[in-house]
């Protein structure tokens, strides 16, 4: 049967739910091996994917088809994580077979809504980097950009995050326990990723010889596009040890050292971000970006190499982008490649690298670019080091014949920082490799050039550039928030989920009554579900008419969920101390996970958790202030807080957040935002207006000003008592009565230490926007009408608008004809 055939079988099938029945009773039997009468929840969740998975399937192999005949130029996403949560119920949603799956399921006396439920989180990912690269590979096949992601096959993810007794504990997150029937391993495709051993020269040739070798064995995920026959794919990298077992040292009866080498191998591909506390933990993620990238690059030369017979065309087919600094060793593998196994010329090898590459930074933070120690470098890679070194050779004489021999220049650019410890700076590496370097907010292109890259910047400013973040509305609306998707469909249509400057229409009806009141009951049907999430997981009982206040976001400190739990601390004193006053109900969600060596991060966390014990049970504030803390965040949970959320808490210092993109799918949802000038708040406060947002604190040049000046938080705690009683409340184990002295880090690390992320220095101006939030809420017309403007205008922050200018300007690759 040919693919024409196949598709018009599959058709057929999302029509007919009487043959969707039985396609998933199929699946069931033949497939999964179980009948109806002894089938588990988890296999009818697998014969159900299996049959939904059937209608990818024929579109991809058309994709990949199209692709080999029409010799595209293929964009490659390398990306440490690629957090794109459940599988299955997005498959639904791009192959409009939502309607049918629940009929058929239903006439089978099946739970539709408990199967969907089942799926577990992909842990693929931790945060916005991973959610980004999710939306990006989500708008490259609606847009048909072709592509592939590339990235690990994590066993176990990062961590699944457990709340005992306040505190954060890491355990391990088997994701892949039932199996992933979303996922198609390729066993032929297996690469050798090479490790340690030494170099020998022989005339111009550098052989790398005596290493320790792994597996690289790929496992490919269907990326399907919305309204489009267009697929692409996410190729993720699970590791293999080269050899099974030590046999002889089992017949011996050393039962632990015969599989040693094989469990070492493959730790590789074990754990998301390994604990890098400890030099061991360090090596490992060292290994496990060069594992990924390693793989990644042979395969897309060898995909290259199917239509080609030399790499004259190479940039113009392949276009390698960079996701953070985590794939920048892709840089010299892709020489080697060319230059080792394929004998290019190093000055061509070079010309084709730079053509190739493209970089995306994520940091304005010194401390954060990725940076590795040269001895560890070369010892775990050596060959890279010596082409890095080579590389950086050539590029500092390149920039003395240009500039002359300015020393102090040369030591600031060096890709090799020989300050201290020896270390190797993998962000300049990619920005001296990269015909294209971008930002991911209009503030935080112009402070990159400014800061971290203003030398770069200099030498080439032709190459540095902007592209705001988006995420993607069919995941973060069309999925996470039925209700009001359905009320847009009512007014405006379905094209929004392809044409999200659709919505710039609504601003249309904020004075209609009877829209508003649809709005409104969307938002508590949404704050409704969450409440019962949170008294059946937490037996904690929200009230769904409180104003929800929410801040989700991964744990660290200068994203301030510090500064937003004084202002919890300094509301529930206020009531204690005025408790007759009109106070707005407010209900206070965080959410989020601290890194597991990150122990401030994780002792925030608990002091969350210990304010919310004494709050949530003091009768004497009547319920008008409830705090909860919501364990191992994650998108399915994202997906049911952000579209409850009423106020967007977008709170990081001025100056260090790149862009954020939980602040667009909160606004997207309705919710407005209370932030700093940061990121891409700023962008949102212009596609919003002034009037629709909670704008506080100082500015990035302000910031940089009491920097400069010498910052003195100790005087904004002796002038403000409020401040000073929510500081001396925590200080002095009001929330901590059996260990008074728990918290006396994070007031000496306010108070006393300096107070880094100036949080004492925006308190007062947070508190003057916190007056304005419940002033507002307490007109509920008003509040409503503001929060349809903030959707209204949400339009420009589509993914899909970002990744077609990535298209246009930086990859230059045109859109694939299926």
């Amino acid at each position: 049967m040919d693919l024409s055939q196949f598709s018009h079988q599959y058709d057929h099938l999302s029509r007919d739910v009487a043959a969707f029945k039985r396609a998933i009773s199929n699946k069931l039997m033949y497939q999964v091996g179980k009948n109806p009468e002894s089938a588990r929840p988890e296999d009818w969740l697998h014969a159900v994917s299996y049959a939904v998975r059937d209608h990818l399937v024929e579109r991809w192999m058309k994709t990949i088809r199209a692709s080999y005949a029409q010799d595209v130029k293929r964009v490659y996403y390398l990306s440490a994580e690629f957090l794109i949560g459940r599988t299955f119920s997005n498959a639904l949603l791009a192959l409009d077979l939502m309607p049918t799956v629940r009929q058929a399921l239903a006439e089978l006396d099946v739970d539709a809504d408990a199967v969907i439920d089942l799926e577990p989180d992909a842990a693929l990912g931790n945060g916005g980097l991973g959610r980004l690269a999710a939306c990006f590979l989500d708008s490259m096949a609606t847009l048909g950009v072709p592509g592939f992601g590339y990235g690990i096959r994590y066993d176990y993810g990062m961590f699944r995050q457990q709340i005992i007794d306040g505190q954060q504990i890491e355990v391990p997150d088997y994701w892949l326990a039932h199996g992933n029937p979303w996922e198609f391993h390729r066993p032929e495709i297996c690469c050798r990723v090479r490790y340690g051993g030494h170099l020998e020269q022989h005339g111009d040739t550098v052989i790398w010889v005596g290493t320790d070798d792994v597996l690289a064995n790929a496992y490919d995920q269907i990326i399907p596009g919305y309204g489009t026959e267009v697929t692409n794919t996410l190729r993720l990298w699970s590791a293999k040890a080269t050899e099974e077992i030590d046999l002889s040292a089992f017949n011996r009866g050393n039962y632990f050292g015969a599989v040693e080498s094989k469990n070492h191998s493959e730790n590789v591909s074990r754990v998301l971000y390994p604990d890098d506390s400890t030099l061991s933990g360090r090596e490992l993620r060292l290994r496990q970006e060069y594992f990924f990238v390693s793989a990644s690059l042979q395969d897309i030369v060898r995909r290259y190499l199917v239509n080609h017979r030399d790499f004259d065309a190479l940039p113009d087919k392949v276009s390698i982008h960079l996701n953070d600094t985590h794939p920048v060793l892709a840089v010299p593998e892709l020489m080697r490649l060319l230059v080792d196994e394929h004998a290019l010329p190093w000055a061509r090898a070079w010309a084709l690298c730079r053509r190739v590459f493209s970089y995306t930074n994520h940091t304005l933070m010194h401390e954060a670019l990725e940076t590795w120690p040269v001895d560890m470098l070369g010892r775990v890679l050596p060959r890279h080091l010596r082409i890095i070194f080579d590389i950086n050779a050539d590029f500092l004489a390149e920039l003395t014949a240009h500039n002359g021999h300015d020393v102090d220049m040369m030591r600031r650019v060096s890709l090799v920082d020989e300050n201290g410890e020896r270390r190797v700076r993998m962000a300049y590496l990619a920005v001296v490799a990269s015909h294209s370097v971008n930002g991911v907010s209009a503030l935080h292109s112009a402070l990159m050039q400014q800061s971290i890259f203003a030398d770069f910047a200099h030498l080439w400013p032709e190459r540095f550039n902007n592209k705001t973040n988006g995420v993607t509305p069919r995941r973060w609306l069309a999925q996470a928030n039925p209700s009001l998707a359905a009320l847009l469909d009512r007014r405006l249509g379905g094209g929004w989920r392809r044409d999200l400057e659709q919505l710039a229409a609504l601003r249309e009806y904020r004075d209609d009554p009877e829209f508003l009141h649809a709005f409104r009951d969307a938002k508590l049907a949404n704050k409704q579900r969450l409440a019962d999430y949170v008294r059946g997981h937490l037996g904690i009982a929200i009230d769904p008419g409180a104003l929800f206040d929410v801040q989700v976001k991964r744990m660290h400190e200068y994203k301030r969920q510090l500064l937003n739990l004084l202002q919890v601390v300094a509301r529930y004193q206020a009531i204690l101390a005025d408790p007759g006053a009109d106070w707005v109900p407010r209900v206070v969600v965080f959410a989020g996970k601290a890194a597991s060596a990150y122990a401030t991060a994780k002792l925030i966390i608990r002091l969350i958790n210990d304010v919310a014990a004494v709050i949530n049970r003091d009768e004497r504030i009547g319920g008008r202030l409830k705090l909860v803390f919501i364990p191992n965040y994650s998108v399915s949970l994202a997906e049911l807080i952000i579209p409850a959320a009423d106020l967007s808490e977008q709170i990081s210092t001025a100056g260090t957040e790149a862009s954020g993109t939980g602040n667009m799918k909160l606004a997207l949802n309705g919710a407005l935002t209370i932030g700093t000038l940061d990121g891409a708040n700023v962008e949102i406060r212009e596609q919003v207006g002034d009037d629709n947002i909670f704008i506080f604190g100082h500015s990035t040049e302000e910031v940089a000003e009491i920097r400069a000046q010498g910052y003195q938080p100790r005087s904004h705690y002796a002038a403000d008592p409020q401040l000073a009683a929510a500081l001396d409340a925590i200080r002095d184990g009001l929330f901590s009565p059996a260990e008074p002295a728990r918290y006396q880090q994070i007031f000496d690390t306010l108070v006393n230490w300096g107070d880094h992320y100036l949080l004492l220095a925006d308190f007062a101006s947070y508190l003057r926007a916190q007056e304005r939030v419940d002033a507002l809420y307490r007109q509920p017309e008003e509040w409503t009408r503001r929060a349809v403007l903030n959707v209204a205008g949400m339009g420009v922050f589509s993914s899909d608008r970002t990744i077609a200018e990535y298209a246009r300007t930086i990859w230059q690759v045109a859109p694939l004809e299926p």
